[in-house]
């Protein structure tokens, strides 16, 4: 249970000071100032509140993304990058083993996306669905079991579009197992 203030209204003084009201004292101090007023403070704080919804939803779709992250890059380390490349080197190999989830996902590079997509900021993920995210994040736990095993980046490639395929199928096709819509 939630331990709450019984004072409503709350004054500091001092630089950062002022007066402070939980919310409905405040609507209702806003009805008192005029009726129009509170309607305005209402609807303004509900965009709000629903502004927040959105940020709080692309925070969960990023961070769901992430989860496998460490797991795939570690397994193209072991496995993929060999010592003597330079990080330059490195960084292409990691890019390329993103694409084949890219690929495998979306059906087209980060590059082609940002291509055919100039008018947009960010990337291909940033606007991918949460069924999407929750899709690629199983890829980059199959990917590193496929690449721990050798197996050749042409046939994970095939795999991950069919594993992508079944998942997206399986998430999206019965509306009732859609629940982080």
């Amino acid at each position: 249970m939630e331990k709450t203030n019984s004072r409503g209204i709350i004054a500091k003084a001092g630089r950062y000071g002022g007066t402070y009201a939980h919310k409905d004292i405040a609507f209702e101090f806003a009805t008192w100032v005029s009726p129009q007023f509170k309607l305005y403070l209402l609807q303004e704080f509900e965009r709000l509140k629903e502004e927040e919804q959105k940020l709080l939803g692309w925070t969960a779709k990023r961070e769901l993304s992430k989860i496998n992250y460490h797991i795939h890059t570690d397994a193209i380390k072991s496995h993929l990058i060999p010592a003597e490349v330079t990080q330059a080197q490195a960084n292409i190999i990691y890019a390329e083993e993103a694409d084949v989830l890219n690929v495998a996902m979306f059906g087209m590079t980060a590059r082609q996306w940002r291509e055919s997509n100039p008018d947009l900021k960010g990337n291909i993920r940033d606007y991918a669905t949460i069924n999407e995210l929750i899709c690629l994040s199983n890829m980059e736990n199959i990917n590193a079991v496929l690449i721990n095993e050798g197996i050749p980046q042409r046939e994970r490639l095939i795999r991950l579009n069919q594993i992508a395929i079944q998942q997206m199928q399986v998430l999206e096709g019965n509306s009732q197992r859609n629940l982080l819509k």
